[in-house]
């Protein structure tokens, strides 16, 4: 029976703990969207955990509908995650990017030349985006011709090649909480009539392709996916989430990506109240055909994970607010120290406050 504290290893990666730090978005990337000292301080930080995804990082201009988040599509940008890998990778750790579009959760002050956000389909979200102006609606997006979704796919391989010059372990491809991909494969945002459009299969293939694409750059081992199956995170839904990521996850597992990163329930919300999709189903989908590990995430506790490992339902488990506020939290569940309480007014935005100044354990 695996426990938090075991390593566990993916081929030529060995994962000193099972303890994944989730990708949070912090806000706090400098000019240009480039990493900064202090973005590297705060991973380094953090080295302990057996992975570290990164925050969502933007994969060109028009993946960006947050202020002050990173990228990964110009030099500096690229300088700037690797001076965070040296880093990290000094003390240990292992980091993951993950790759991000946002799709139509934007505004035209973030887009090149002030255009409309991009989606599947022009279909106007209930959100409002936070710009130099304060919260605004997020507007009717427009509607990505066929071709553009097959160039987007090569914007996907050429972030991945980005991330390997930056010295990433590992990327994560995110096709979760309402973004981009999950608004292609899910038919409240997806009304296309092409071949990415339509059928389950059509609706998957923009991900599928993305994956592939990502292939060609690092070995599926070193290849995850993030999938949000029930949420309703940035105004999305589906009419079959069971069939729908039944499909994913077999597909995915077929690939042999090196892990299945599944968010349970609603995002940063509850767990259980939407019991449309059975997660643990998915988990064995994905594994069977071919799927190396599974990671869970949403709201665990050290108890419930060291469950979920010792039950054999999952091989790793995210946790986004502890570490956040706790910088050593492998260290303080292995010892039974108490955990700092989250500041949550500087969660996003701001400078070394609630970032890089939680304290450790006292030893």
């Amino acid at each position: 029976m695996a426990s938090l504290f075991d390593a566990v290893t993916l081929d030529d990666l060995k994962l000193a703990n099972r303890m994944v730090m989730a990708p949070l978005t912090r806000s706090r990337a400098g000019a240009g969207n480039v990493p900064t000292d202090l973005m590297a301080t705060y991973y380094t930080q953090r080295a302990s955990a057996g992975l570290i995804i990164t925050e969502a990082t933007q994969v060109c201009p028009e993946g960006q509908g947050y202020l002050a988040t990173p990228g990964i599509h110009s030099a500096d940008q690229v300088a700037g995650w690797k001076k965070v890998n040296e880093q990290v990778h000094a003390a240990g750790g292992k980091t993951c990017l993950q790759l991000w579009h946002v799709g139509r959760i934007s505004h035209s002050f973030f887009q090149p030349n002030g255009a409309a956000p991009v989606a599947p389909s022009a279909i106007q979200p209930a959100m409002k985006a936070y710009t130099d102006k304060g919260f605004e609606d997020c507007p009717m997006p427009r509607a990505l011709e066929t071709a553009e979704v097959q160039a987007l796919v090569q914007v996907y391989k050429k972030a991945a090649q980005h991330a390997k010059e930056a010295g990433f372990d590992l990327v994560e491809v995110h096709g979760a909480n309402g973004y981009l991909i999950d608004q292609f494969l899910r038919d409240k945002t997806n009304q296309r009539t092409d071949v990415y459009g339509g059928s389950i299969e059509n609706r998957a293939r923009f991900l599928m392709e993305v994956v592939r694409a990502v292939l060609e750059v690092y070995p599926a081992h070193r290849v995850g996916c993030r999938i949000s199956p029930v949420s309703q995170f940035n105004d999305i839904d589906d009419s079959n989430p069971a069939a729908l990521f039944g499909y994913v996850a077999q597909e995915l597992g077929r690939l042999k990506l090196g892990y299945l990163h599944i968010i349970e329930g609603q995002t940063g919300g509850s767990r259980d109240a939407d019991q449309r999709v059975d997660f643990a189903g998915l988990r064995a989908a994905f594994k069977q055909a071919g799927g190396r590990l599974t990671m869970v995430n949403n709201g665990y506790t050290k108890e419930m994970a060291e469950s979920a490992l010792s039950s054999g339902g999952a091989d790793l488990v995210a946790f986004g607010v502890p570490f956040l506020a706790n910088p050593d939290l492998v260290e303080r569940f292995r010892q039974g120290h108490a955990l700092n309480t989250p500041d949550q007014s500087t969660f996003y935005g701001g400078g070394e406050k609630g970032y890089t100044d939680y304290p450790r354990a006292a030893a």
